[in-house]
């Protein structure tokens, strides 16, 4: 039961962090304020309560260090050129795909479903559809084992 509880505490805390996320990947994108800036502004805001602020560390340190080759990865499997995305659904799309290449503690379910759930709150009214498809084809080739289980 307490582990039940510790998986169900785990899963709130990196949702919160995932938020985070997406918050701060935009201003990266559209104001491009440095990874640390951004980590320090939002670790500080009572939003981040409950967040995995560690988490939350890695992936947009990771991702705005890395973001060039999230976008070579996303090339593949998106038919619109990364450029060209709305930076809501660009920034959800490099957390799902850090996850899926970097985090095999993050089952690939988790990571679109995650992704697919962000973008239907903060994204255009049908880019949740659009990131369920970039990602499922991704999924494919970055955990084919996990997919085909």
């Amino acid at each position: 039961m307490a582990r039940e509880s510790d998986a169900r505490s785990l899963a709130r805390s990196r949702r919160a962090a995932r938020k985070l996320l997406v918050q701060a990947l935009y201003q990266l994108q559209i104001a491009g304020q440095a990874w640390q800036d951004l980590y320090h502004q939002y670790a500080t805001d009572p939003q981040a309560a409950g967040a995995d602020l560690r988490f939350f560390r890695e992936l947009l340190l990771n991702i705005a260090t890395g973001y060039a080759a999230l976008d070579e990865t996303l090339a593949r499997y998106s038919d619109i050129e990364p450029a060209r995305l709305d930076p809501i659904e660009h920034g959800i799309l490099w957390v799902a795909l850090y996850e899926l290449h970097h985090r095999p503690d993050v089952p690939f379910r988790v990571a679109i479903s995650e992704a697919v759930e962000l973008a239907r709150r903060f994204g255009a009214t049908d880019g949740h559809k659009f990131v369920n498809g970039v990602l499922d084809r991704a999924a494919v080739e970055l955990r084919p084992g996990e997919r085909s289980a």
